[in-house]
């Protein structure tokens, strides 16, 4: 039962404790032996489970949302001529043709328009690629961003694959400059198995827990999945600075085509449920449905939904979502669909059980 209308909530009835050994640094092995807390919301009930397990969980006729984004190995370590290491986070292309990047970096202080930054990677530091300084920008967050260019179009998803990092999160330690044995296995490891739309530069971590073995037995069970693309950027990590209200987040681009749309639609049509895959998944249905309660299908829509306690859900039935920061817009997020109390003591019941937290770590149910 919620002790708290939403409208008296602070940021701080958002924080938690988090022992630093419950952040996963790797995931497991067989990803779908991740641990999955189940949470009834009409029985105020938590279940132990584990990923494979999903498919029973659920009910015949269930849909599942999933993004389909891919995730660019868009993390650059890169060389001044003066010796110093610049890291570069790539966000997106200033166009849809050409080589000019936006970009994050740090540290942004005396790097100047026209240097040339030497991309790097491996022990012995070998230059591999010249990256040029166009010019700076300002992001929504209020801080400055570079403009690159990466040279030529066609060179730039070959310059991504040979020294791109992938874009963990900053509670994921790596030593980006000489690890060139985890560069490729969180390559492979910071996707899901529905990537195959590249563009986000972080993933879409509810859909890590998937396998092959999970789809064909919800298959089996006669629950559909269809898939969305929203390329998730970088101010998912964005964390609230002072109050609910005031927050913002930058905005991301979705596709939904017409065919799942229409997959969408039917199943609310039926009385059958929705389930979003992820905050991502979630947000993208709620933005395309936020008119009327039918999903409308579009292509490159913009959304800086923002979600918090008070939002009415059009589209979401329930939710599959990961362990979510501390005082985050997704912590924030999933309070909203779950309640925040209910959310509260089940993340305190996740701790207590040594669940394993963020992007690498166990899942959550929410029906």
């Amino acid at each position: 039962m919620e002790t708290k209308k939403h409208s008296a909530l602070t940021i701080e009835d958002f924080e938690y404790d988090l022992p630093s050994e419950l952040i996963a640094q790797e995931p497991l092995e067989q990803k779908d032996q991740s641990r999955l807390l189940v949470v009834d919301r009409s029985h105020n009930s938590l279940q132990h489970k584990h990923f494979y397990d999903l498919p029973k969980m659920l009910k015949s006729g269930d849909l599942l949302v999933v993004n389909d984004t891919k995730v660019l190995p868009s993390r650059i370590i890169c060389r001044r001529h003066s010796g110093g290491t610049i890291k570069l986070l790539l966000l997106k292309p200033m166009t849809s043709n050409t080589s000019l990047w936006e970009a994050l970096v740090t540290p942004i202080k005396r790097l100047k328009v026209g240097e040339i930054l030497e991309a790097v990677v491996g022990n012995d530091g070998e230059h591999l690629h010249q990256i040029k300084i166009v010019d700076f920008t300002v992001g929504p967050d209020g801080f400055k961003r570079l403009i690159v260019d990466l040279g030529a179009r066609e060179n730039v998803y070959n310059l991504l694959s040979q020294v791109g990092f992938a874009p963990l999160p900053p509670y994921i330690h790596r030593d980006y400059r000489t690890d060139d044995s985890h560069r490729k296995e969180d390559l492979l490891q910071y996707q899901t198995v529905f990537a195959s739309t590249p563009g986000a530069v972080a993933a879409p971590t509810a859909g890590l827990h998937f396998t092959d073995k999970v789809v064909a037995d919800l298959k089996q069970a006669n629950i559909d999945i269809v898939r969305i693309t929203l390329h998730v950027g970088a101010g998912t990590f964005k964390p609230i600075e002072e109050s609910l209200d005031n927050h913002t987040i930058e905005e991301e681009e979705y596709t939904v085509s017409a065919e799942a749309a229409a997959a969408i639609n039917r199943a609310k049509a039926e009385g059958r449920r929705v389930i979003a895959v992820g905050t991502t998944s979630l947000r993208t249905i709620e933005s395309a449905g936020a008119h009327g309660g039918k999903v409308i299908a579009g292509e490159n829509v913009s959304t800086a939904l923002y979600i918090k306690p008070g939002h009415h859900f059009q589209i979401a039935d329930a939710m599959l979502t990961n362990f979510h920061l501390s005082r985050s817009s997704l912590l924030v997020l999933v309070a909203a669909f779950a309640g925040h109390e209910t959310i509260m003591s089940a993340y305190r019941e996740a701790i207590a059980e040594r669940y394993r937290f963020y992007s690498y770590g166990d899942a959550m149910l929410i029906l």
